[in-house]
């Protein structure tokens, strides 16, 4: 009962705004830990992010009795235990595999628990939600709509969902689970009209430091699915290693994986990319180059720089950057992009561009002869140029939009008018960030801000709280931001460690991106993103706590959380295509 109790004063107003839901949400618990000292209990029935329009239609607080008490049960409606989910009008197979996944969620994380269900006032249960969609198209792009609306009204015992795309149904029934007490299985009378704020919101993965399994790769993306990121933005391959299985050039895994095990074969990238989609994401890979190129690239003779020893004028034994006056290197890179093109279906491609390092061009003798015989090439800044806008021609030939690092917009490189620029430099100093988003945005061009969200710098404490209280649009002064982007690069991560990193982190940035510039209360969102947290711990995602607390349910362990994962992704298998969506 205190639950609750402590669940309905977080949502009781007359038609709440989001400032004030945010203010009871940190009463409720108040209240809570009054009754129920020295315990804090980590629990509600809230959605993260933030929706951007939520009513919730309730009475007005009432003095603490059995009156109020009455009145918080009444408000809410009984899951009924035959409760399903049915589509009306267009529909796809993403909308009916959701539904399924959504079905097993309540229903798992119901059974999972010793649950006492409560009662309202009034009898009667809902029994059902349809699930409608205005565009049965399955095409996931970046102008892909997100906006969906969710109503259950606790008098009519009605729940409805409406998605302008099979997306938008995604996310309203996430947003649908994420309401859903299964300690009561109780729900509470809701309307929300909801969009994202900003249409990029990406996590970056790298899997060239360390090696991810597929199973992990496909746990992130469940993740991200529970807090509405839009893109994997999947740093495949890098010097340090090259796990992707080129089937154009098989040569580069065999000798630049890790390990002949650790690797993604096309099977591998094609998984990964359906199961992406069916939970609204898109996946934006990136071969970084000309610099961050070692391991793999060894395997196509000629195209990486030879270094030379300043002092003796010989070779030193190592080998730099792609060599951009070597025309072998272009015939490779357009094979290689052929390939990816038919194996990554999205548009876009990271094309990297980042650290490049001079020094390697300037001591090789062949390429300062080459530069001699082209006199508008007068330095490695501009070498480097010619190289960008080779590749890039190279990929407008085969149809690709791009993003790329900023380093190539700093130095000056034509690109095209559709590009992303991907700003990582500065991290903390706001000035020198505005001065580039203001470069960038001026110039024509789309930014993305990834620079204050690199989640691998870790620091004890609540971190989490200075992710969450960048406000992008502080940096951007008279410019309008594309997206945000978090980043967890793998020195000192992997399969081990990679989930727990990065979750509930990456949500802090998740719901910057998508909820109201208004929806910024640290407070407020401390037991949030702590509901959060037990919410992926019930669903078998290995996420870390944020302060001292503990959810009912704690880690179940490895081998009962890998059967958590796989009967929720069964109820989404597709019996059909025989994939999991």
């Amino acid at each position: 009962l205190l639950m609750a109790m402590a669940m309905a004063t977080a949502t009781m107003a007359t038609t709440t705004t989001l400032t004030s839901l945010t203010s009871l949400t940190s009463c409720s618990y108040y209240v809570l830990f009054l009754l129920c000292a020295p315990c804090t209990l980590v629990h509600a029935n809230t959605v993260w992010p933030m929706p951007a329009m939520l009513d919730l239609s309730l009475t007005p607080i009432q003095p603490l009795s059995h009156q109020l008490a009455n009145t918080l049960l009444s408000s809410t409606v009984s899951v009924s235990p035959s409760f399903q989910f049915y589509t009306e009008g267009p529909t796809n197979e993403y909308v009916q595999a959701a539904a399924r996944r959504a079905l097993k969620i309540i229903t798992h994380t119901q059974s999972s628990r010793h649950t006492h269900v409560l009662k309202r006032a009034s009898e009667g249960e809902l029994a059902s939600c349809s699930v409608r969609i205005q565009d049965a198209s399955t095409e996931l792009t970046q102008q892909t709509s997100e906006q969906y609306t969710l109503d259950v009204d606790a008098q009519t015992l009605s729940c409805s969902i409406v998605g302008e795309t099979y997306v938008g149904a995604v996310h309203a029934l996430e947003s649908f689970v994420q309401l859903v007490d299964t300690y009561t299985m109780t729900i509470s009378a809701t309307s929300i009209k909801d969009k994202p704020r900003y249409a990029f919101r990406a996590l970056l993965v790298d899997t060239s430091r360390h090696f991810y399994p597929v199973e992990t790769l496909l746990t992130n993306l469940d993740a991200m699915a529970m807090t509405k990121m839009n893109i994997m933005h999947w740093h495949i391959v890098d010097s340090n290693s090259f796990p992707y299985v080129s089937s154009t050039f098989p040569e580069m895994s065999k000798q630049g994986a890790w390990a002949p095990h650790h690797v993604y074969s096309h099977e591998d990238v094609a998984t990964v990319i359906e199961y992406a989609k069916a939970r609204g994401i898109r996946v934006m890979v990136e071969f970084d180059t000309p610099g961050h190129v070692d391991a793999g690239y060894a395997a196509i003779p000629g195209i990486l720089t030879q270094c030379y020893d300043k002092t003796t004028g010989q070779p030193d034994g190592t080998t730099g950057p792609l060599d951009p006056t070597n025309e072998s290197t272009y015939d490779f890179l357009e094979k290689l992009y052929t390939e990816i093109k038919a194996v990554f279906p999205d548009k876009y491609v990271h094309v990297g561009g980042d650290e490049v390092p001079f020094g390697c061009w300037e001591s090789n003798p062949s390429i300062a002869k080459w530069m001699a015989a082209h006199p508008n090439v007068t330095d490695a800044a501009k070498l480097e140029q010619y190289y960008e806008l080779r590749l890039l021609d190279i990929l407008k030939r085969l149809g690709f939009s791009y993003m790329c690092w900023q380093e190539i917009f700093d130095n000056g490189v034509q690109i095209l008018p559709d590009t992303i620029v991907n700003v990582w430099k500065g991290g903390s100093d706001d000035t020198a960030l505005k001065k580039e988003l203001q470069a960038v945005t001026g110039a024509g061009y789309r930014a993305v801000l990834s620079a204050p969200w690199y989640l691998d710098y870790i620091s004890y404490g609540e971190d989490w709280k200075k992710y969450y209280l960048v406000e992008p649009d502080n940096l951007c002064d008279n410019c309008e931001l594309f997206g945000v982007e978090a980043c967890m690069w793998s020195e000192y991560v992997d399969a081990t460690n990679f989930i727990s990193r990065s979750w509930p982190r990456t949500g802090t940035l998740a719901e910057r991106a998508w909820s109201p510039k208004n929806v910024k209360d640290v407070d407020a969102a401390s037991p949030r993103l702590n509901e959060l947290r037990c919410k992926m711990i019930l669903r078998g995602i290995r996420a870390e706590p944020i302060h001292p607390s503990f959810c009912l349910t704690e880690w179940p362990g490895d081998a009962e959380a890998e059967t958590v994962r796989a009967s929720i992704r069964r109820a989404g298998l597709d019996m059909r295509a025989e994939s999991y969506r």
